[in-house]
């Protein structure tokens, strides 16, 4: 399987990096059974962030019980060198890479790399990247990610101009590539987001701040009908 099929019209993706880790299990189980597709999974190496964030040896731990109920892993790899990273991720049980255009001198030798460990591969790149940068060298990809925060951190608040930035990547991007959007995603702002052009929306905070994460899944699911 693929984006393609992971994607019903738009997914709403749980960013597990602001989940409860003494819950964790627990957590990603009632999701799935509320109806969450895909897994929002943030790598951070404390050098392209300063946090140094979660990894393989969590991916693992939970990719057994994510893809028996039908779920798969988006991996976003805040990384330095994100190459090296790849092996790792698809043993660990990722189905999904992406690597951030600030950090990345070959995208197209970066894209081939992570579809050699058979993963789906995006490209991410930061609010001060002009999109159209961006979408001019990603079309061998499976999805761009519109940070609309600056990564490394969750709770932040969603930056005013992203939405006219996501507005230029979907009308720059060829109609097969999905738009993701990463920061301070609401109840209030998910819609927006939608109609600007995303198709895949991550939320942390929204859902994994309030004590019924089934509620806020379908809350955000809601406000997106």
């Amino acid at each position: 399987m693929g984006w393609n099929e992971w994607i019903r019209t738009v997914e709403v993706e749980p960013s597990l990096y602001a989940a409860d880790f003494a819950n964790l299990g627990e957590q990603v189980e009632a999701l799935l059974r509320t109806g969450t597709r895909v897994f929002h999974f943030d790598v951070g190496d404390g050098h392209f962030v300063e946090p140094i964030t979660i990894g393989p040896v969590v991916l693992q731990s939970i990719s057994e019980l994510v893809h028996s109920m039908g779920g798969a892993l988006d991996c976003h790899l805040m990384v330095d060198n994100p190459v090296r990273h790849f092996p790792q991720i698809a043993r660990a049980g990722g189905d999904s890479v992406t690597f951030h255009f600030e950090v990345t001198h070959d995208i197209d030798a970066t894209i081939a790399a992570a579809r050699e460990h058979g993963l789906g591969v995006g490209v991410a790149f930061n609010p001060e990247t002009e999109p159209e940068y961006v979408a001019a060298i990603a079309d061998n990809a499976d999805l761009v990610l519109c940070m609309s925060i600056h990564p490394g951190y969750s709770g932040q608040e969603f930056m005013p101009n992203a939405l006219d930035r996501i507005r230029r990547l979907r009308d720059s991007l060829p109609s097969h590539i999905h738009v993701q959007v990463d920061g301070g995603i609401t109840n209030e702002n998910v819609r927006s987001v939608y109609d600007a052009g995303a198709t895949l929306i991550v939320a942390g905070s929204a859902i994994f701040a309030r004590e019924d994460l089934p509620r806020a899944y379908r809350r955000l699911v809601q406000a997106l009908a």
